[in-house]
């Protein structure tokens, strides 16, 4: 029925993966803009979340919502997440114990919106000692556009059975597209939305959700067999 045996792992880059508000904030504090304490930050509306708090918007609208301004804040982004942005604790390690096992096919997803994403990325997790090139893909997808055909196309390209595949991510819409695609949900709580959003919003179980990347890692590990 299926062509491989092996199992497949899907990560998410910005909340799960990597530490992206503080990122974020440090761009926007080069432009003179808070975003706000990170528990605000994660209670926020997708589009808010780049725009700050209602205590933050009039000064975010006067300097950041013009063309000019936004492309600047972009290329601050974009700089920071290059030569600053950090992975998650024990990540690094853990990405490095997926790629070199041989029966588990890893690879990312990702809506990073810095300029040239994937050169980006490839610097950031080369600063971390990991070489984009050896994940078995990495796949950018526009803000607009769901996760759920990306997850699906992945795991027919390696013909593998969805009982033996898994994602990582911090949001409620990548809940929904693991489960609409028949794979395992490992989700996190210290992204982008916090645990009780996901819970209590959007029914997450809470069984689902690790509150730290720590705990991630160690669920990651025992449910591939991971020494």
């Amino acid at each position: 029925m299926y062509n491989s045996t092996q199992r497949l792992l899907i990560l998410d880059a910005d909340g799960t993966t990597i530490d992206a508000f503080s990122a974020i904030e440090t761009a926007f504090a080069r432009h003179g803009l808070v975003i706000g304490d990170e528990a605000r930050f994660q209670k926020r509306h997708n589009l808010l979340k780049y725009l700050g708090g209602l205590k933050e918007f009039p000064s975010i609208i006067r300097k950041n919502l013009r063309k000019n301004s936004r492309t600047r804040l972009v290329e601050s982004l974009t700089s920071v997440y290059r030569e600053e942005a950090a992975l998650y604790d024990g990540i690094p390690e853990l990405i490095r114990e997926l790629i070199a096992a041989p029966d588990i096919v890893v690879g990312m997803v990702t809506r990073n919106i810095t300029n040239e994403p994937l050169e980006t990325l490839r610097q950031l997790f080369l600063r971390h000692d990991i070489d984009i090139n050896e994940l078995d893909f990495l796949v950018h997808i526009p803000l607009s556009e769901k996760k759920t055909a990306q997850f699906r196309a992945i795991r027919e390209q390696f013909g593998i059975n969805p009982a033996r595949a898994y994602i990582c991510g911090d949001e409620h819409k990548d809940f929904t597209a693991a489960v609409n695609t028949g794979m395992h949900p490992f989700m996190v709580s210290y992204g982008f939305e916090d645990h009780d959003r996901l819970t209590a919003k959007f029914d997450v179980p809470p069984e689902l959700i690790s509150r730290t990347s720590k705990e991630l890692c160690q669920r990651v590990r025992h449910a591939l067999d991971l020494a």
